[in-house]
């Protein structure tokens, strides 16, 4: 099999996705898997750094609605809910949908909470099988 060229990559549709139904709400809601780029910000943000920039911690604050907000999408995959007001607004919703609905956007994604903890810096690195240096 030949190695992949980054247009090849660049190329590939490796979104996620599943319509979930939410009967509370009257309807269906796209939960799509977030971008590299979506997840780390969404980790950082979930951070709480002490004094010396290290993790000390993590925000539990509106997690969901954080969460929900980076993965709820609309038919063409934009976003529903970008804002801050907006994403409080999420955050007021039914605590037990949006704790189902996180379960989803976390399983797209693949993050789980070995995920979190390595985030905040509580988890060993895992060994790798292969050496990347030349």
């Amino acid at each position: 099999m030949a190695l992949l060229t980054p247009d090849q990559i660049g190329a590939a549709d490796d979104r996620r996705w599943e319509d979930v139904d939410v009967p509370e709400w009257g309807g269906t809601v796209r939960i799509a898997s977030m971008s590299g780029t979506d997840r780390n910000a969404y980790q950082k943000a979930m951070l709480v750094l002490g004094s010396n920039g290290r993790p000390q911690g993590v925000d539990l604050s509106d997690q969901y609605a954080r969460l929900l907000a980076r993965c709820l999408v609309d038919e063409d995959f934009r976003r529903l809910y970008v804002t801050d007001k907006q994403v409080k607004a999420l955050g007021t919703k039914n605590g037990a949908v949006l704790e189902r609905l996180a379960g989803v956007a976390k399983r797209v994604s693949g993050l789980g909470e070995e995920a979190m903890e390595a985030a905040a810096g509580k988890s060993e690195p895992t060994p790798s099988d292969s050496s990347t240096t030349g």
